[in-house]
């Protein structure tokens, strides 16, 4: 018990802080308690959980990497952790079970990973109780996508239901997951020690999007040109950055934080009559409307929730679709320009979007290359292209600009002496470029398969020259290409992976890993659809036992997919 003096003064302390700076807070003593007592020779105190469960629903390998991690971690502070997926998990289980978590992702519209479907069905369309249950989902997501975490949010939201009781609140996490979900389960493992009979839950906090903890790079646009040949309904432009000490590897991808348009940015001022020096309030922070409007805000397309609230803030009804902040204004204007500190409370963060690295640090010292799609749309029978794609295809060489790496320690290259075989039709093949040239640079022995596909051979066959280059060093064992809309019948990747099915069969069997990037759907579902044929027909295996050999590959760590 502390004395009445320092009670007060901690209670003095602890009154002015905001939630997060005390779950901050409770970590840093915990820290800092078992950091003073890691001198004295005393035996640490046994946990008051023995056992607990932790399983993963994955698509991309994110929620297996944190199970995995936090599985070693349990164990290390004496806890049995038992680490299952969820396609594996034993559902009959799940009423014994007194001490779980969940990390599960979210796909598509808001559904759960295939691998997690059977264990969201089962919780959602069965009676029973859980009434033992103390669990903990932790929710990997991407807020550019209106149904943020929808699948994590349903998971807690129905073991709830069935009676069971959350260790630690739900907490959401964007793309940028490591730091937050690390915090969280360490929070989790606070309260698996704490000796009261019952869980003391502190909310946590819903993470947005963004980059603190990450390290900030500032780049120059060296080289910002167009592959696609004239007559492309395509614009995917290579972009060459400068910067100092980069680090990065093969299979990384870069973080970007977009800038809104200028000319945006200023028509929404003078359509608003705001004085440039006033300064709003956001997120406890004080920022002129033009800074807000440029570098915090999405103005651009703001996603149907908004514009909900929106409708509500100028009391109107607003059909439900996905507008910008600027057409919203101009046909439902704010009833009082006084408003704007309300729609900036609003308003959501401009996010950070992620591009697969297409250089290695090998081959292309002091650089670090993109290759990035500019994103063309419709919105309400309108063309538009993506806020980031726009940004980053827009800057003149010579500009400066800020980014930071993000690790993606699912998509490595194996070992020098192994094979692989990569499938990436358009931008998917940016990581592929990097692995060949950082192959190329370092010698690898390694035999490498490239499957590359897009619309037309003449226009649109990006890095046609050092592909050919690279196939008559050798450095490519081999490439099979598919333009899809040069002849009647469109022909794919996965066309291409058939028709030379029986030795890409003999290259998995042989060791090789395969590596899968682009578009999630359809081309990676039809891809995986084209793996589980060829090796049923060129394996003569069963469907089961097709199934279970792409298992096995990804369970070695040989079948590895970055998709978006």
């Amino acid at each position: 018990m502390l004395a009445s003096p320092k009670l007060k003064l901690v209670e003095e302390i602890v009154s002015t802080f905001t939630k997060e700076e005390l779950f901050w807070l409770s970590g840093y003593i915990a820290g800092k308690y078992s950091t003073t007592n890691q001198t004295k020779a005393v035996a640490p105190a046994k946990p008051v959980v023995n056992k607990l469960t932790i399983t993963y629903g994955t698509e991309t390998g994110n929620s297996k990497k944190l199970a995995s991690e936090f599985a070693a971690k349990a164990k290390k502070s004496g806890i049995n952790a038992k680490l299952v997926s969820l396609d594996q998990y034993r559902l009959n289980d799940l009423p014994k079970e007194e001490y779980l978590l969940s990390i599960i992702s979210t796909q598509g519209e808001g559904e759960p990973p295939a691998a997690a479907k059977k264990f969201y069905d089962h919780i959602h369309n069965n009676g029973f109780r859980l009434d033992k249950l103390k669990y903990g989902v932790l929710a990997l997501g991407d807020t550019s996508y209106p149904l943020f975490c929808k699948a994590g949010e349903d998971v807690d939201l129905q073991l709830s239901k069935l009676g069971g009781e959350r260790i630690v609140p739900l907490q959401k996490c964007d793309v940028d997951y490591e730091s937050e979900a690390n915090d969280w389960f360490q929070h989790v493992l606070q309260q698996l020690n704490n000796t009261e009979d019952t869980i003391s839950i502190q909310a946590a906090p819903v993470v947005a999007k963004k980059s603190s903890g990450k390290k900030i790079y500032n780049g120059t646009i060296l080289t910002n040109i167009n592959l696609n040949d004239r007559g492309s309904n395509k614009q995917t432009h290579h972009m060459e950055i400068a910067g100092d000490e980069i680090e990065y590897v093969p299979g990384d991808a870069l973080g970007v934080i977009p800038e809104n348009p200028q000319s945006v940015v200023d028509y929404i001022i003078q359509l608003l009559q705001l004085d440039d020096s006033s300064t709003f309030t956001y997120k406890d922070e004080q920022f002129t409307a033009p800074e807000l409007l440029k570098k915090k805000l999405n103005i651009i397309y703001l996603p149907e929730r908004v514009v909900a609230k929106y409708a509500s803030l100028v009391s109107q009804d607003i059909p439900a679709t996905k507008m910008g902040l600027l057409d919203l204004l101009r046909i439902y204007p704010l009833k009082d320009t006084n408003q704007f500190q309300q729609l900036v409370d609003i308003l959501e963060p401009i996010t950070p979007r992620l591009y697969s690295i297409s250089s290695s640090p090998e081959a292309h010292s002091g650089e670090i290359h993109l290759t990035v799609a500019k994103d063309h749309f419709a919105v309400n029978d309108e063309q538009k292209c993506g806020l980031c794609s726009g940004y980053l295809t827009g800057l003149p060489e010579e500009t400066a600009f800020e980014f930071y790496i993000h690790k993606n320690a699912q998509f490595r290259l194996p070992e020098d002496d192994k094979d692989i075989i990569m499938i990436g039709p358009g931008t998917g093949i940016a990581p592929f470029r990097s692995f060949l040239a950082h192959r190329d640079a370092t010698g690898a022995s390694g035999r490498n398969w490239l499957f590359f596909g897009d619309q037309h051979f003449v226009t649109d066959f990006l890095y046609q020259t050092e592909l050919q280059n690279w196939l008559e060093t050798g450095v490519l064992t081999k490439l099979n290409v598919a333009f899809s809309r040069d002849q009647k019948e469109k022909v794919y990747v996965q066309h291409k992976m058939l028709q030379h099915g029986n030795e890409l069969y003999q290259w998995l069997t042989s060791g090789a890993s395969v590596f899968v990037c682009g578009a999630k759907e359809p081309m990676s579902v039809d891809v995986e659809n084209t793996l589980l044929q060829i090796v049923e027909q060129f394996g003569n295996k069963t469907t089961a036992d097709a199934i279970q050999f792409l298992e096995q590959l990804k369970e070695e760590g040989r079948y590895l997919k970055d998709v978006y």
